[in-house]
């Protein structure tokens, strides 16, 4: 199912033979840079079937991103509930991404979470979306500012599922937008 397009771009629901893909990215050390793990094919199977159920039964998750011309699916973009209570409260949706190495640099992230904030504000009525990452991770704390997206130093906090041994990895910085300020950003961009 396509949840949206972009100019160049096809975001959209996983297919079986995006599987090889999956893997790629969660076992590439430098997209994992900013992560204490890599998974191994099991792995990285297992969490594409929990992300397929997760979008099945919520419209949300991390979707496919695929290049328009040939659907060929190059990472992933997407709003996911948040599982990082007392960090977030309960409903709380992020906004995240993971992309295969060759097309980095090409601003497709950037062009992929940009519709997805529309879609999140505009069609699933999202008053708040938040974004995370390790502070030294500069690619992804880049696109969070691109994309209008405010630092709230009050709200970083140590990720619990980082263990003690990646000490480098545990403190994350915490950037969000409200609907308010989006729909501010998108009609000063109009002017």
């Amino acid at each position: 199912m396509i949840i949206s397009e972009t100019e160049r771009l096809r975001i959209r629901t996983w297919k079986e033979s995006d599987r090889d893909l999956f893997h790629e990215i969660n076992s590439d050390p430098e997209v994992m840079e900013f992560f204490p793990f890599r998974r191994s094919r099991a792995e990285a199977d297992a969490l594409f079937d929990r992300v397929g159920r997760g979008i099945a039964e919520t419209g949300l998750g991390f979707f496919a991103i695929a290049l328009k011309a040939d659907d060929q699916p190059i990472g992933f973009c997407g709003l996911a509930l948040t599982d990082l209570e007392p960090h977030f409260p309960n409903g709380t949706v992020e906004i995240g991404w993971r992309l295969a190495t060759p097309y980095w640099g090409q601003g497709y992230v950037t062009e992929t979470a940009f519709d997805l904030l529309r879609y999140g504000f505009e069609q699933k009525g999202l008053s708040e979306i938040v974004s995370f990452a390790v502070a030294a991770n500069a690619r992804s704390t880049a696109v969070m500012q691109r994309l209008g997206m405010r630092r709230d130093p009050s709200r970083d906090f140590n990720h619990p599922r980082v263990p003690a041994d990646h000490p480098k990895l545990i403190r994350h910085v915490l950037y969000a937008i409200s609907a308010e300020e989006w729909r501010q950003q998108r009609a000063a961009a109009a002017k």
